[in-house]
């Protein structure tokens, strides 16, 4: 039976703001990029996501972004590998605290945002990421944008990757995510969320923005817990994909 990975990220609440519903999205996935409290999450709530998740039995990841509150780490940030490094090794390492803490542990990283983005073709940003896990944990996966920079030096410094798709994000003609800037970004309509998802793990494609099947290998597939009706999403996705005879579960 195939079978895939559902992953949402999670713990992005911040003080008094209150950001998703991580106990209903662990109802659907089976793994969890927990923010790490430079784009979003405070110590208290990250705490929260990690006890929820060892009670929903899903796998803990740290979810490292840009020192960016205030853009929700979607903003670029133009630092040296060296800050960027330490920045990401100090937000595993709090994640590593806060799971271990909570009874769990830290499984894999999965970069956010602008970060994410960013190491698709930045070969420096890239390769402090890289350094970063290497420094932390060789032996923690790292979630990647097939084809990427970073998935080219991770596999190269011998870090396992995985390969990740999105359930409601549109994707260029050359396999990368359109911009969040661009209108037509995020698909909003289950239907056409499932119709995506499906195509994504029993043929291996995606329908680009022009109407062509881009080929994407995929071993998780990312479902936003921050979009409106994402809870509900996140169930038809599930279902659909059970329906389908494809087996959900962590990669790690």
């Amino acid at each position: 039976m195939p079978s895939i990975d559902l992953n949402s990220d999670v713990g992005e609440s911040f003080g008094n703001w209150s950001f998703g519903d991580d106990a209903a999205i662990f109802e659907s996935v089976t793994s969890a990029n927990v923010a790490c409290g430079f784009h979003a999450g405070d110590p208290v709530g990250i705490m929260a996501t990690c006890q929820a998740a060892v009670k929903a039995g899903v796998t803990v990841g740290a979810h490292p972004g840009y020192r960016d509150l205030a853009g929700f780490g979607r903003r670029y940030v133009d630092m040296t590998p060296d800050e960027l490094t330490a920045d990401v090794v100090y937000q595993i390492g709090a994640v590593q605290a806060v799971a271990l803490a909570a009874g769990t542990a830290v499984r894999y990283v999965k970069p956010h945002g602008a970060l994410y983005n960013t190491i698709v073709n930045h070969p420096q940003q890239a390769g402090a990421v890289v350094a970063a896990i290497l420094a932390v944990d060789p032996t923690l996966p790292l979630m990647v944008l097939p084809n990427s920079e970073i998935h080219r030096q991770a596999e190269a410094a011998g870090l396992r990757t995985v390969a990740e798709a999105f359930a409601d994000r549109a994707y260029n003609p050359d396999g990368t995510l359109v911009s969040r800037r661009e209108p037509g970004s995020v698909l909003h309509e289950v239907r056409d969320v499932v119709e995506h998802v499906l195509r994504l793990a029993g043929d291996g494609v995606v329908r680009a923005t022009d109407g062509s099947l881009v080929p994407v290998r995929a071993e998780s597939i990312c479902l936003h817990g921050d979009t409106p009706g994402a809870v509900a999403m996140a169930a038809a996705v599930r279902a659909a994909l059970v329906d389908a005879g494809i087996q959900i579960q962590s990669f790690a």
